[in-house]
């Protein structure tokens, strides 16, 4: 059972980031379609590769750039994965009209205007709220956001695996094996991962956090259905992305009522 588990994990694991995976682990279609339950455990090796990577930039360099420096981190160690879907998403639905032309446009590997200016905004916007967090509460700070904004927003998209039907028809598509509704407890276990970091939050640091990852959640969802009947693996991309901004903004927001 327990070798099971850390199947599934790993699989997560080597499907959403570029990090090596031990050679024991069998992969397939099957252990990939119950693996979302672990999405937001990938978040906390993410999260906490950027963390540690950020206190040790901190140590010889100015904040700002130690940011920068660990967002590069992260952003190798998952190689782009989610930022890739922001970017799709913002040109699919930017651009297209009806949904055969969206995901015609989402499916295009190449960028156009309406993901390069959200790419480069949401990277910025990130950047920029996480040196604010540094300023105000220091490398700790900084470190815990990150663990916390990581795991949260992968269970946000965890979410909406759950809550929506998948809409591409290809069966060729990446994210294909991932498109099944969790079970209850596949759903608990995830929301467990995914919330637990909020521990290391003060209370309304926690629920702006959690409020901020909601809301996005909640628009992107409407927008999604509205648009497409349901979610692609670009959707969920994009969804992480947002829902891993709004965490940053949620614990600065909650810094000015205390």
């Amino acid at each position: 059972m327990m070798r099971r588990q850390l199947e599934l994990f790993f699989t997560a694991l080597g499907f959403f980031t570029r990090l090596p995976v031990p050679a024991w682990v069998p992969w397939s279609p099957e252990r990939l379609n119950h693996a979302a339950r672990y999405f937001p455990l990938v978040g906390w090796v993410v999260g906490g590769l950027g963390a540690a990577s950020y206190l040790a930039f901190a140590l010889v360099l100015p904040p700002a750039l130690a940011v920068l420096l660990s967002m590069a981190v992260t952003l190798r160690a998952t190689g782009a994965f989610h930022e890739d879907g922001w970017a799709d998403a913002c040109d699919g639905l930017g651009g297209g009209w009806d949904k055969a032309q969206v995901l015609a446009i989402m499916k295009d590997s190449r960028i156009g205007t309406y993901g390069t200016v959200g790419l480069v905004m949401m990277l910025a916007a990130k950047a920029v709220a996480l040196v604010e967090i540094a300023a105000g509460g220091g490398g700790t700070a900084v470190a815990v956001a990150l663990v916390t904004a990581h795991a949260l927003s992968r269970f946000a998209a965890t979410g909406l695996i759950h809550a929506l039907d998948y809409v591409r028809e290809d069966e060729l598509s990446k994210a294909k094996p991932l498109a099944r509704r969790l079970t209850g407890g596949e759903l608990a276990l995830a929301a467990g991962f995914g919330l637990a970091p909020l521990l290391l939050l003060a209370p309304l640091e926690a629920a702006a956090a959690v409020l901020g990852a909601a809301a996005v959640t909640a628009w992107a969802a409407r927008v999604f259905v509205r648009r497409l009947g349901g979610y692609t693996g670009d959707c969920l991309g994009a969804a992480q992305q947002g829902a891993e901004l709004a965490c940053y903004l949620g614990i600065l927001v909650a810094w000015n009522f205390t």
